[in-house]
């Protein structure tokens, strides 16, 4: 059965990039492709859109992540075991990579594979064959190989923790799925798609947001990217009440990493958040830092040590920072 069709939200440079390259891959005959991508960042759906737009579209789609396998069972769950291969096996079962047979097999988190594991994936990459635990003779599979980390596996090789000879096999043709950090206003792109998605699954009454929350989700760095953004538009529009998003609405150590939440302390706060909101990521959070540090400065008399207090931080951490954003022409007293 054919996947559902699928796409990657986002009107970002690096994004419509993507999209024409997996097109591309997908339309080629490569038997094996390795996606890069932070965790949250939407490797299973490249792996699934590169599936859909290929000539094996209508054959099966099959995955697994290693990493919710234990090593033990990881075998038998990908090749299949023979009747009395080992205690338990009461019958032949057939294997995920046998079932994706004429389709795609889709390999998430390939860095958690032991040194057994990867030698036998080396072996079926480069026969095509393949052997259930128990069995004597092999059994050939017509698969495309997909695999994804959230690891730059050459540091993996080097560091001795993955073969060489496989990343080679498997960075044939790479695809790096870039952060959501780094995609611009694709972050109000795609909080407004899930926003709209939620609001018709749970009936809710969300369709906007305040200028000062547009400013914190371009400030703030989604170390859950993609799955982050999607979970809280969920979030809010399960338990908040429309119809705009407010900064009341998001949780604190969102508004923590973008200083507009310290507990235990008042919150110095730059007069208006959604300023920095037309900028890139990295000039706006060093705008947002100086206009904060300014600000704890001025309220602490400049004294530099009630300054980094208010700040969470200590001196040493404080005047760094002032150095590092051209800072050091502030007056401050210790």
């Amino acid at each position: 059965m054919p996947l559902p069709p699928v796409t990657l939200i986002g009107d970002h440079p690096a994004m419509v990039a993507l999209r024409a390259l997996i097109t591309r891959v997908a339309r080629s005959k490569a038997h094996t492709v390795l996606i890069y991508g932070e965790t949250g960042t939407g490797k299973g759906l490249v792996a699934r859109m590169i599936h859909a737009q290929s000539a094996r579209a209508q054959a099966p789609f099959v995955d697994i992540n290693c990493a919710a396998i234990p090593a033990a069972l990881l075998e038998s769950e990908l090749f299949g075991h023979e009747k009395g291969a080992f205690t338990g096996a009461v019958s032949r079962k057939q294997g995920l990579m046998e079932a994706a047979n004429g389709g795609t097999f889709f390999l998430d988190e390939v860095r958690e594979l032991d040194p057994v594991m990867q030698a036998k994936i080396l072996t079926l990459l480069d026969t095509r064959r393949m052997r259930r635990v128990g069995a004597v003779k092999p059994v050939e599979v017509d698969v495309r190989f997909i695999a994804a980390t959230n690891k730059i596996l050459l540091g993996e090789v080097k560091a001795g923790h993955f073969r060489d000879d496989l990343y080679y096999r498997l960075q044939v043709i790479a695809i790096n799925i870039p952060p959501l950090r780094e995609r611009g206003d694709d972050v109000f792109v795609l909080a407004e798609s899930f926003l709209a998605k939620y609001n018709r699954e749970h009936g809710s009454q969300l369709h906007s947001f305040d200028d000062a929350v547009q400013g914190v989700f371009r400030l703030y760095s989604w170390p859950g990217n993609v799955r982050e953004l999607e979970n809280l538009m969920e979030r809010i529009c399960l338990i908040e009440e429309g119809p705009r998003i407010r900064l009341e609405h998001l949780p604190q150590r969102i508004l923590r990493e973008v200083g507009l939440a310290v507990p235990g302390r008042t919150a110095i706060v730059p007069a208006d958040p959604a300023a920095f909101a037309a900028q890139d990521y990295h000039t706006a959070t060093n705008d947002f830092q100086r206009a904060l540090i300014r600000q704890a400065l001025a309220a602490a008399r400049n004294n530099l040590g009630a300054a980094a207090g208010g700040l969470g931080l200590s001196r040493h951490a404080l005047r760094h920072q002032m150095v590092k954003l051209g800072l050091l022409d502030l007056p401050t007293s210790e």
